[in-house]
């Protein structure tokens, strides 16, 4: 690599989010071997064993516009949904960090289109963790004109999808990645912390603790 081509890439790396080692070693560009047409803009390449690889520095972009976005509605007022349970503690604790509403495990039909149903609710926006994992809440949000964040690896399509972030959307690591830095760039653009500030919690404290049976 030349002296210029070095800089370049330090310069990359500069202005990612967090490093692309860091990104690279949780595994967020690791896609499936299927590919959508709507997912292909955010395609690396394709490995030799057939699975397609996300372009982490695109999954950066989306991560600052998607926060952008979600940093102008009422904390209380962006519900955010994992069906999976790899993508349940990342929830969790983006929501207790950004003050979201969290929606774990099964979604109960109607939670958000039948107005007769007790616990219904009325986010101004929802975040879900895989469209089609979470497709329930995709329909019913896309039906009652609440705009949809996706968490979207190679095989998803945008049906009903209103602004993806191309990601690995089944990992465990990967997962408390996006949720970690999606919540951090959600404070620095309400100005609750510095632009180039942190918060306390950890990438680790995001990650699902998986319990060994004895």
């Amino acid at each position: 690599m030349s002296e210029n081509e070095e800089k370049i890439e330090t310069l990359v790396e500069e202005e990612l989010l967090l490093s692309q080692d860091t990104m690279l070693s949780a595994g967020i560009h690791i896609g499936t071997r299927m590919k959508t047409k709507d997912m292909g803009p955010f395609i690396y390449r394709v490995r030799s064993d057939g699975l397609f690889v996300l372009d982490v520095k695109k999954t950066d972009e989306r991560i600052r516009v998607a926060a952008k976005f979600l940093a102008r509605f009422e904390p209380s007022k962006i519900a955010t949904v994992a069906a999976r349970l790899y993508g349940r503690s990342p929830v969790e604790k983006f929501c207790e960090v950004v003050g979201a509403t969290p929606i774990l495990g099964r979604f109960i039909p109607g939670l958000l289109s039948n107005p007769l149903y007790p616990n219904r609710i009325e986010p101004s926006v929802i975040i879900v963790s895989d469209p089609k994992a979470d497709v329930q809440a995709v329909k019913e949000a896309s039906t009652v004109g609440i705009p949809v964040v996706a968490l979207c690896s190679t095989d998803n399509d945008f049906s009903y999808v209103d602004l993806a972030i191309p990601t690995n959307n089944k990992g465990r690591r990967a997962l408390a990645v996006i949720y970690w830095l999606l919540a951090r760039q959600i404070l620095r653009e309400r100005g609750e912390i510095p632009p180039d500030g942190d918060i306390s919690q950890s990438i680790d404290d995001f990650e699902v603790k998986l319990v060994r049976e004895e």
